[in-house]
């Protein structure tokens, strides 16, 4: 009840409106027993459709939680994540350690769209997967398919101005004032989200720690956390992590920020945001951009709002330098040269906090603050692979690298 195995990926993948009937039914279950599916899906052995090891598999899992965040404090949440893995990895068990990665997000798009993209050789969470490694993809609370707070249920909580894309509409016949006024989550709500999930998979693979890889604000969820866990943690691998050297010994706030608890995101805003950062002819596949906004509209915005979904706004404040010194966990940080929304810089100022002896730092030509969906996403899916392994890339364990070029 708690894990449901899927073989394959893209014959298996449901209809939109049959998946989200699926997922609401799941979750239903959950919230009626779940300490009987967490022991079951924790202990309980994998019975394998296939006999070939080398199939990766992808398998949902629902993980209870006792949200920290101010809009569910307290209450009983679901945390969704998806697992990639080899039939063989799946069924060795406790033979795991050090072949476990939890990717924690830090886009919009929950984790599915941009760590499992289902378009050509694009999803990470596979091509670590083909290689033994166990891997898993954790949706935060107010994304995905995990729980999204009820404030975001209320299309008054939008803005005025992104109220006016729904009314006048069933949904929203005329504008109206806020319910809620502040975030829903907050960074230390993700801590407690990450922590969730990290025990969970602790649990079902027996191993004592696994290795987190992080995109964007997600490096402030990462980090953060590695850094008050590192007795959890093996390694980390950071994507344009998000970096405030700016403020280095605040403390993340104990409350949310005052402000509108979603926003609306629409297909356009995808590529306002990415164009500005494509200075290479060959750097990105049309195809790319249509097959994940699909994939985030899977799991939100196709029955609550057409064509769009809802987001939390990020929260205000990233992990610093008081944060980032704490870290021990051998670290790859990856920053594409074109990247405008954590530009190199800040990735370099992080690299230069960073305490512990083992770290790396990934100059990725031709890429942009997307380049995990971008040309080249192999490059630095190697070296993931290769960091993962062996706390090294092309035996360098210390020091910069250029690749992509």
């Amino acid at each position: 009840m708690m894990a449901r195995q899927r073989t394959g990926r893209g014959s298996a993948r449901h209809s939109v409106p049959a998946r989200r009937h699926w997922v609401a039914t799941r979750i239903a279950l959950l919230s009626v027993f779940p300490c009987f599916t967490m022991l079951f899906a924790a202990f309980a052995p994998i019975s394998l459709a296939q006999d070939d090891n080398d199939q990766v598999l992808t398998i949902d899992h629902y993980v209870p939680h006792t949200s920290t965040a101010p809009a569910t404090k307290g209450e009983q949440v679901t945390l969704y994540m998806r697992e990639r893995a080899r039939a063989d990895a799946v069924q060795q068990g406790s033979a795991l350690a050090g072949k476990v990665v939890l990717f924690v997000e830090g886009s919009r798009f929950g984790s599915t769209a941009v760590f499992d993209a289902p378009y050509q050789d694009y999803s990470w969470m596979a091509y670590l997967a083909q290689s033994g490694f166990d891997t898993f993809g954790l949706d935060m609370t107010g994304y995905g398919f995990s729980t999204r707070p009820a404030p975001m249920d209320d299309p008054c909580n939008l803005d005025p101005a992104q109220q006016s894309l729904l009314a006048p509409s069933v949904l929203l016949p005329e504008p109206c004032p806020p319910s809620y006024t502040s975030q829903v989550t907050t960074l230390r709500s993700d801590w407690g989200d990450l922590d969730a999930a990290v025990n969970y998979v602790r649990a079902l693979r027996r191993v004592d720690r696994v290795s987190l890889v992080a995109w964007s604000f997600g490096g402030s969820r990462a980090g953060g956390y590695a850094a008050l866990h590192p007795d959890k943690i093996d390694r980390m691998v950071l994507l344009a992590p998000a970096y405030d050297r700016d403020h280095p010994t605040a403390s993340p706030p104990e409350a949310a920020t005052p402000g509108t608890p979603m926003d609306l995101a629409v297909q356009a805003g995808l590529a306002a945001s990415w164009d500005p950062q494509v200075k290479c002819s060959d750097q990105v596949d049309p195809g790319i951009r249509e097959a994940i906004w699909n994939e985030a509209l899977v799991a939100d915005g196709v029955s609550w709002a057409p064509g769009m979904r809802r987001v939390p706004p990020f929260p205000t404040w990233s992990w610093n330098q008081s944060i980032a010194e704490k870290v021990q966990a051998p670290t790859l940080l990856i920053s594409g040269e074109l990247d405008q929304v954590v530009p190199q810089q800040v990735v370099e100022s992080l690299y230069s906090d960073l305490r512990t002896a083992n770290k790396t730092f990934i100059d990725l030509a031709c890429s942009s603050h997307f380049a995990a969906l971008e040309t080249r996403h192999l490059a630095m899916f190697q070296a993931s692979l290769e960091w993962l392994q062996d706390g090294s890339v092309n035996q360098i364990q210390y020091g910069t690298i250029r690749l992509g070029d």
